[in-house]
């Protein structure tokens, strides 16, 4: 929708791909944002008024993305900002927030964002990265990786954290192969992949990017030996791969829709009971812009007030009950539960809490 000229509304951006290798996500996004909406103006809105959603396309380019929300900004069009969008647009559109309002940034990244303002609901490494390669160097003996990451900040830097996870527990970086975003031919990666002498390949590839290499990758049929690892990929990814194109593939996150844990399944029957079965598929990454609008209307209601520093000031600890289970806001940033799951066809098998 757009802004509402109106003193009895709260207009927040919504910052989610709607194009580009991402795009796949984008219907998720807004269906979990949506539906949070609606159940928070059900429950009398915050601070007494309406909230509404204002979308803004991060599938763009990360500057364009960025001038955007500062038009918006500019025109007192929007009081906050959420959403899920890469690490490169992130990149770009919190310096030109600059505190100015909250901005709950959703997505799984790579760590390290303190800016005045930001708030971050995603899966960090130390949750997330760092235990899955402990449980695959424990229970599946892959202790020698190959990295493929598009090339961007969340990619590079999560291979980093990678590394030195590894050389903790003894294992090793066989070969890093960076790609550009939308690539769709990934031989001359594979070939590498193949010549390495690889266990396992740690995939840091967003949307339909993910969905090529899976299909090349089995295709070639590197699948009967290489295990695959991904911190980023979803049910749309699994889906547009095919399930023949899946096996040894493993994610690990706060959320699925398999997940069989009392809020998890009351958050999936509402979402379905809104939106009905031919509903945009129910995954982390759209759960998680549930969780940012969540997570903003939860401070503004502990702040009494929609502003960056009274938000700031009463953050910290502040816990509540969303489909992730109990979450609590440390520095920043939402402590959870992280699942790991290995696919099954076109489902995820939620495996143990890491």
């Amino acid at each position: 929708m757009p802004p509402v000229r109106s003193r009895d509304v709260l207009n927040m951006a919504l910052v989610i791909p709607l194009q580009g290798p991402a795009g796949i996500f984008g219907p998720s996004c807004e269906s979990c944002a949506s539906l949070a909406v609606e159940e928070i103006n059900a429950e009398g809105g915050v601070l007494g008024r309406e909230l509404n959603l204002v979308p803004v396309d991060g599938g763009a380019a990360p500057a364009t993305v960025a001038r955007e929300v500062d038009a918006l900004l500019k025109a007192g069009s929007v009081e906050a900002v959420t959403g899920w969008h890469i690490s490169a647009v992130r990149e770009a559109v919190a310096p030109v927030i600059d505190g100015r309002v909250p901005y709950a940034y959703t997505a799984l990244y790579e760590g390290g964002e303190h800016r005045p303002g930001v708030f971050l609901t995603g899966e960090t490494p130390d949750l997330q990265l760092g235990p899955a390669l402990d449980w695959f160097a424990a229970s599946a003996g892959a202790r020698r990786w190959t990295i493929v990451g598009d090339d961007y900040v969340w990619p590079r830097r999560s291979a980093a954290v990678a590394r030195r996870y590894l050389r903790r527990i003894g294992g090793t970086v066989c070969d890093e192969v960076y790609v550009p975003l939308g690539t769709t031919e990934f031989g001359p990666v594979l070939r590498r992949v193949e010549r390495s002498g690889c266990d396992a390949v740690l995939m840091l590839l967003i949307g339909a990017d993910a969905v090529e290499f899976n299909r090349a990758f089995s295709a070639l049929g590197l699948d009967r030996d290489m295990l695959r690892f991904s911190s980023l990929i979803d049910e749309n990814v699994l889906l547009a791969s095919g399930a023949e194109n899946t096996r040894g593939l493993m994610t690990s996150a706060g959320y699925f829709e398999d997940l069989t844990t009392a809020s998890s399944l009351d958050f999936a029957t509402a979402y379905f009971r809104r939106f009905g079965a031919e509903a945009p598929v129910l995954n982390s990454l759209g759960e998680s812009c549930y969780e940012g609008v969540r997570l903003l209307t939860a401070l503004m209601r502990r702040a009494g007030s929609a502003e960056v520093p009274p938000m700031t000031a009463v953050a910290e600890g502040l816990s509540y009950e969303s489909p992730r289970g109990t979450v609590q806001v440390r520095d920043r940033h939402l402590r959870q539960r992280v699942f790991l799951a290995a696919a099954d066809g076109l489902t995820w098998d939620v495996i143990q809490q890491l």
